[in-house]
């Protein structure tokens, strides 16, 4: 046996596993395409924690977003089959929803959310 021919057999072999009927209908089924249409959430959680200022931040939603990511990560878990991929998707949003959370409470409760509330001399002039 070369090693040609068994290179070729393991291809072989890797290509009739992901295109078996078992991979396909994986594809086609909502335990795929839920979890890859809801990445969405995290990935625009993400893109805020780099670009959006922290007045912009919704507390409640950001509370709101937190609590839902830890019940659908229970819920991947606790369905039959579980669902790796819809947990990693509420792993990743918690993540960035906790970061955007600390964000808020900071702004809102921290010294960082008074410095911009302070009014300056030169601003309150030009408000008369």
């Amino acid at each position: 046996m070369s090693a040609a021919s068994g290179a070729q057999k393991a291809t072989s072999k890797f290509f009739d596993r992901v295109f078996s009927k078992e991979t396909l209908r994986y594809f086609c089924s909502t335990h795929f395409w839920g979890p890859v249409s809801n990445f969405g959430i995290p990935l625009a959680a993400i893109v805020d924690l780099q670009n959006k200022p922290p007045d912009m931040i919704s507390g409640p939603m950001t509370g709101s977003l937190i609590v839902y990511s830890l019940v659908f990560m229970r819920y991947s878990l606790a369905i039959k089959p579980q669902n790796y991929l819809l947990f990693g998707c509420h792993f990743v949003n918690e993540i960035a929803q906790l970061g955007q959370g600390y964000r808020y409470v900071r702004y809102t409760y921290g010294d960082e959310g008074k410095k911009a509330q302070e009014v300056s001399p030169d601003q309150k002039k030009v408000g008369n």
